[in-house]
């Protein structure tokens, strides 16, 4: 029954996607859905944007583990990226009229800043959708018993399908139909669990104090730490393709701004859900706590939940993790034909043919992510190290491009370049500290220092 159901539900949602490429006339279409989404459609796919692998497997696994703390990247990071986007971007970069993210470097800072850009951005997609596939491999194997790989492999199949015949048009209304399963299927199952365990008092008296900490001990170091966990997501995803498609996909400003601020109340608020149901399921069921802690929730509701609880909660983390995957699939495709293949070919593409090659390009990144989630098994860390690459390479260009008059082209390739370097580095040192917080500041400094002294070219 479980497994049948899992097959209904990937063949509607190949369905709809087919039934969505019928809006799909021009490639502002397949990228931005025509800049038509309504706040209902335009709110859920923001909500939808990371609500997957890493919310429902990767924060409940890192919640058992370390409690409130350990999770602040994400879901209070992705939250906070959302109300920051809204209130800072949204307005600026609806306004401009942009295809993609790229478009903006080359609009602000000339051609050669588009294709540096663009060659940062494509990059750090293919671990995060290496991460939503994981996961619906991880699925698939605790339902079925075929090993994780295979089900990675049917996963991307189903997905990219559906992404490359209908595009942001697809995305949007398969988000909608999984925004409201998601909510469905973990609202009962927390309902159910919460009931079983004594209620909602019984759970949180039992769990230790320590699990709900949420600021840093009284130390620079901790104080360091605590603030680079809210930079991944809350500033690193500002400058990412799937977040600026989403929100550039409204059908108008102040639907884009308002759809920031309504997806980061639903995504913090429902977000808790996943938690919560973890600390129910430790409390009922300790032994599930025990091993790999990313498995915890959907093999206990395997062998204690009732046949409804578990078409609900299955169908709800499918469509959270289908929903993230397909708009992470889409992002760099969109980047790479726009803003790589098209200058590089001079014009001489169609629109026609360009949207042939971002449906492309949209199985080329599905198969370099397939290759990739056959070979990784953490899915915190493939979501956290995507973010991590915009945040120290893209942040610092996009906000002085937008609010400084006098940023530069010269200055945004230094900050693009010396801010990453200087993660990588610090990365390989293993220092104990967020190798993310030198690379940013090297970057706002490279951006500040390069823009002071070659003053010219603002606009190369």
């Amino acid at each position: 029954m479980l497994l049948f159901s899992i097959i209904v539900y990937l063949i509607i949602t190949v369905v709809i996607g087919y039934w969505a490429s019928r809006r799909v006339k021009t490639s502002g279409d397949f990228m931005l859905a025509g800049r038509s989404l309504p706040l209902l459609l335009s709110s859920s796919a923001l909500f939808a944007t990371w609500f997957g692998s890493e919310t429902v497997f990767g924060a409940s696994s890192e919640f058992l583990k370390g409690g409130l703390f350990a999770v602040i990247e994400d879901p209070f990071g992705a939250a906070l990226c959302l109300v920051l986007f809204g209130l800072f971007f949204a307005r600026k970069l609806y306004s401009m009229n942009l295809l993609t993210l790229g478009d903006f470097f080359k609009v602000r800072f000339g051609k050669r800043t588009e294709l540096v850009a663009s060659a940062f951005i494509v990059p750090s997609y293919v671990g995060y959708i290496a991460a939503q596939l994981l996961a619906m491999g991880l699925i698939l194997n605790v339902v079925t018993d075929m090993a994780v790989w295979q089900g990675v492999v049917i996963s991307a199949m189903v997905v990219t399908f559906y992404t490359y015949i209908g595009g942001m048009w697809a995305i949007s209304i398969t988000d909608f139909i999984q925004s409201v399963i998601i909510i469905g299927g973990l609202l009962v199952l927390a309902i159910v669990l919460s009931v079983k365990a004594g209620g909602i008092s019984v759970v949180l008296s039992e769990t230790h104090p320590e699990t709900f900490r949420f600021l840093p001990e009284s130390n620079f170091k901790d104080i360091v730490i605590y603030l680079g966990a809210w930079s991944v997501l809350g500033l690193g995803s500002i400058p990412s393709q799937d977040v600026f498609q989403r929100v550039m996909s409204s059908g108008s400003v102040n639907t884009a701004v308002r759809s920031c601020y309504i997806a980061a109340f639903m995504y913090l608020t429902i977000a808790m859900l996943p938690l919560f149901i973890s600390l129910c399921a430790k409390h009922l069921y300790p032994e599930f706590a025990i091993g790999d802690a990313q498995l915890a929730l959907p093999s206990m509701v395997l062998s204690h939940a009732a046949m409804p609880v578990q078409v609900l909660f299955f169908g709800s983390l499918l469509s959270a993790i289908m929903s993230t995957t397909s708009s992470a699939i889409l992002a760099p495709a969109a980047i790479f034909s726009e803003n790589l293949v098209k200058p590089l070919s001079k014009g001489r593409l169609s629109d026609k043919q360009l949207l042939r090659v971002t449906r492309i390009s949209v199985l080329g990144f599905s198969i370099l992510a397939t290759i990739m989630a056959t070979v990784r098994s953490n899915i915190y860390e493939l979501v956290g190290e995507s973010s991590i690459l915009s945040l120290v390479s893209l942040f610092a260009p996009l906000v002085f491009g937008l609010y400084w008059k006098r940023a530069t082209a010269i200055g945004a390739l230094l900050s693009m370049v010396l801010g990453t370097f200087t993660w990588f580095i610090f990365e390989r040192m293993e220092t104990g500290w967020p190798s993310l917080v030198p690379g940013l500041l090297v970057s706002v400094l490279a951006m500040v220092i390069g823009s002071l002294v070659w003053k010219k070219n603002s606009m190369i």
